[in-house]
């Protein structure tokens, strides 16, 4: 069964929260701090899909706990709950891994097709196969089978979004991708929020791949469109 794990100090939006996802049939663990999510998790033995992680917590808020749990898994879908006052936090959460955010409020159908939407994404880390054993460029090789990335033999961790938005780029190399068409092949044609979501995993990317992130020599800036893989 689809699990969940939902952290929302709010009782009111947890409430929210957890009557629409049961209703989209999965399975809710709820709590309403960041310690007991973090216990949940360790109780559960990280048996979830998928976890909404509010930003602004008392104790260790939803930005810490994203970062803790993103240590523990890579393959685990993680969502933050945000104001609309906390566009760094947004940046912020993505930045420690966090794979997409939604602003409060939130309608029942935005928040089942986000949540749907990251499920998906975990779930072809797991069931996808293809005929294609792997993608070879420059010292970069994908395994598509194992959904893995290493550079010069030395495996690199992501998350998979950062892992599906690296297979886009060396499936279209030296092809100019627009941020739209990256949002859309890897969040999907309904996504609700915006392109800065593409911007924030380039960087985060660009940090585990390039040797200068500041001066990138895989994915190149096309300034007022999007970006290029290349590997010269």
């Amino acid at each position: 069964m689809k699990k969940i794990l939902v952290c929302e100090d709010e009782d009111v939006i947890r409430d929210f929260v957890v009557i629409n996802l049961k209703r989209a049939g999965y399975d809710v663990v709820d709590v309403n701090c960041g310690e007991e999510a973090l216990k949940a998790f360790e109780r559960e033995h990280g048996d979830f899909d998928v976890a909404l992680l509010d930003i602004m917590m008392p104790g260790i808020d939803g930005l810490q706990v994203c970062k803790k749990l993103r240590e523990k898994s890579s393959t685990l879908g993680i969502i933050m709950l945000s104001a609309k006052t906390q566009e760094m936090d947004k940046v912020s959460g993505l930045m420690l891994g966090a794979d997409d955010y939604i602003t409060k409020p939130f309608s029942p159908s935005e928040l089942t097709a986000r949540v749907d939407a990251i499920y998906r994404r975990v779930c072809m880390s797991f069931n996808k196969e293809e005929k294609q054993a792997e993608i070879i460029s420059g010292p970069f090789v994908l395994n598509l089978k194992s959904r893995t990335v290493t550079k010069s033999g030395k495996l690199i961790d992501l998350t998979q979004v950062e892992y599906q938005i690296l297979e886009y780029f060396l499936n279209n190399q030296n092809t100019a991708l627009d941020r739209l068409s990256i949002l859309n092949h890897i969040w999907g044609d309904n996504y609700y929020g915006d392109d800065k979501i593409v911007d924030v995993n380039i960087r985060r990317i660009r940090m585990k791949i390039e040797d200068e992130p500041s001066n990138p020599q895989y994915i190149m800036t096309i300034w007022g469109f999007g970006y290029k893989w290349g590997t010269n």
